[in-house]
């Protein structure tokens, strides 16, 4: 089921009413994302996400990009046991040890891909032939958590070294960075998305 907004644009259901989320999901979501480092930070915040709601992650991730310098995988890298100590001494962040750990060896896993492949975009969109997947749904409930992609993905960012890359988390992740579309295909962003051109 879809929702027709005050503009007059039928949305699917998720991003309600909220401003920030109506923009993410009109902007941003589904959008096919080819650059290494926005897809390392899109794919370390929704690890953060675990167990939380995305627009809990969403209203907060400008403090996120300030307390890791902007997600340059190079600086996440080196961080110590005091840049730990601060980001868990940050309010305006998820102050989750385990994920702020994890966020540090996946920075490291990635620095790794960049050297050794042919960039972590290449990488990941290698394994949807560089073309986004466009599935036709019509209502939330056909849209799965996983799938056996996202847990193929996934067994793979484990096996690199990646944190908080579950099968879950990796297709939320897909959705969001638009390797699979799952607007519902009654929103105004199905199509727009599809239009979108492949960088490869």
């Amino acid at each position: 089921m879809t929702i027709r907004h005050p503009d007059g644009l039928v949305r699917c259901p998720w991003p309600k009413d909220d401003p920030l989320y109506v923009a993410y999901h009109d902007e941003e979501w589904g959008v096919p994302e080819y650059d290494d480092r926005a897809l390392f930070e899109k794919l370390v915040l929704d690890g953060f996400q675990a167990g939380l709601s995305w627009i809990t992650i969403l209203r907060k991730r400008e403090n996120f990009r300030r307390a890791f310098d902007g997600f340059a995988p190079e600086r996440i890298a080196r961080y110590n046991a005091r840049k730990k100590a601060a980001l868990m001494a940050d309010a305006g962040i998820v102050r989750n040890r385990a994920k702020i750990e994890g966020a540090v060896l996946s920075a490291r896993s990635w620095l790794d891909i960049m050297e050794k492949e042919n960039g972590f975009s290449h990488f990941l969109w290698d394994f949807v032939d560089g073309r986004p997947r466009v599935n036709r749904f019509r209502s939330t409930a056909q849209v799965p958590a996983e799938t056996p992609l996202s847990r193929k993905i996934s067994k793979e960012l484990s096996a690199r070294g990646f944190k908080f890359v579950g099968p879950t988390i990796v297709y939320a992740f897909m959705q969001a960075v638009g390797m699979v579309n799952d607007h519902l295909v009654a929103c105004h962003r199905h199509d727009a998305c599809m239009k979108a051109k492949p960088q490869r």
